[in-house]
């Protein structure tokens, strides 16, 4: 089917600010009612009746990363639990993940801007998607398998990893687009010939790329190596998910799709509204979603807005590729990992000690973890065994807290250097790709 939404990708921006304003209000009311803003609003001393403005909008309170985990499990939820059709869950500052609920019109609205999104790609219904995401809490795979589908694409669910079914999956069935980390792609082009292939003969045309930030150097490297056009895709799972930005062809940033999200710049310092063209922090509000509206969020995402019309026709403003972070969090192939997790992790260990730390590498073209851990003295003077044991049950752990492997290396106490400051808890070799 086609997908091009001309009327609302070309509306004229004063249509498109009326638009805004009135799914403001309404998402505005919506967040009121649940506990979380209720109280949020009660003790800022909001009246949510006196904002019927988007100049009014901005004096609210933003929310942030800990707001969702101190709402943990459902007090930003604005809908009865039997409205509820799915969730979606991502890493938090500690143990607990942060939430995120949808309506059947909530995943109707994603899908339909993954489904613009790819068809402003130049994706159409012969193509073959295959999707070389994740699956499950995370967001990536489900969304834009959605999207795909709706788009009227055959879907593969391939999942990530296992480069020689992948192969296969692409030679038999035609595969002409793909959804892949930028990471596991350059390694994938690698394993491709190390297979006895040129992955240009793989017939790939698209390649959609996201959820780890990567410079527009690499983004050519990956198209010279399949001969593909890569799509610089964005999103978060607390405003759904892929595809809250996206490139169209003519490559100058991405397309925020400001009929279901209202976009703020600010400086992270002063958190006023940043000037035009400057770099700051995004601000992202989602006034299209019922489940779980989400007010001024505080994505910690540094980019900037481009506010001119594209060449390409579409009247939505863009932001720039993701230019760094405001916070400590990681991204390791695409997972998100903030050091306090593998603390949070690591101190419910007895044999842990006071001391770790986080070495990031890049091996080839992935990313890899090494957690340096400090035992207690006694500990040390068990056998190798006992050692192993332990340093299997760290690694047990930490899978199951953030959804990667790190590898666990012991150490005797004293050997990692303390810290005479803030503890630098993180030595990142990755430098970038």
């Amino acid at each position: 089917m086609e997908y091009f939404q001309k009327d609302i990708e070309t509306i004229s921006r004063d249509k498109l600010l009326a638009l805004q304003e009135t799914r403001l209000i309404t998402s505005l009311k919506a967040a009121a009612n649940t506990p979380f803003y209720a109280k949020k609003y009660a003790d800022s001393g909001v009246s949510t009746g006196d904002i019927t403005t988007i100049d009014a909008f901005r004096k609210l309170p933003f929310t942030t990363k800990d707001d969702l985990r101190l709402s943990y499990p459902n007090g930003m939820c604005a809908i009865p639990d039997e409205d509820i059709v799915r969730m979606h869950a991502s890493s938090g500052t500690t143990g607990k993940p942060t939430v995120i609920f949808h309506s059947a019109h909530d995943i109707d609205v994603w899908t339909d801007l993954v489904a613009r999104s790819l068809f402003m790609a130049g994706m159409r219904k012969r193509d073959v998607f295959q999707n070389m995401m994740t699956y499950g809490l995370f967001t990536g795979g489900l969304g834009l398998h959605y999207g795909a589908e709706r788009l009227g694409m055959m879907v593969i669910p391939a999942s990530s990893g296992n480069t020689k079914r992948q192969i296969d999956l692409m030679t038999d069935f035609h595969t002409t687009a793909m959804h892949i980390t930028p990471s596991y792609a350059l390694h994938f082009a690698e394993e491709v010939v190390a297979h006895g292939f040129d992955p240009k003969d793989l017939g790939l045309k698209f390649a959609v790329m996201g959820a780890e930030p990567y410079s527009l150097a690499t983004a050519k490297k990956i198209e010279a190596a399949f001969g593909v056009q890569v799509f610089n895709c964005y999103g978060l799972s607390e405003m759904n998910g892929p595809a809250v930005a996206f490139e169209c062809p003519v490559k100058n940033g991405m397309h925020i799709w400001e009929d279901s999200y209202f976009v703020e710049i600010i400086n992270p310092e002063t958190l006023k509204p940043a000037n035009p063209g400057e770099k700051g922090e995004l601000v992202l509000t989602t006034i299209n979603r019922t489940a779980m509206p989400i007010i001024r969020y505080r994505t910690k995402d540094l980019t900037m807005l481009y506010e001119e019309t594209c060449a390409c026709g579409r009247t939505h403003k863009r932001i720039e590729r993701i230019l760094g972070r405001t916070d400590d969090m990681l991204i390791i192939s695409g997972v998100n990992v903030f050091p306090s997790q593998i603390e949070h992790v690591l101190m419910e260990i007895p044999e842990v000690g006071n001391n770790y730390q986080i070495v990031l590498t890049r091996e080839g073209h992935l990313d890899k973890m090494l957690v340096k851990v400090e035992l207690y003295e006694k500990i040390f003077k068990g056998d190798l065994s006992q050692l192993h044991t332990i340093q299997k049950k760290i690694e047990h752990e930490l899978k199951s807290a953030l959804l990667i492997s790190p590898r666990v290396k012991l150490t005797e106490p004293g050997e990692i250097p303390p810290s005479t400051g803030k503890a630098k808890r993180v030595d990142d070799q990755r430098g970038s790709f």
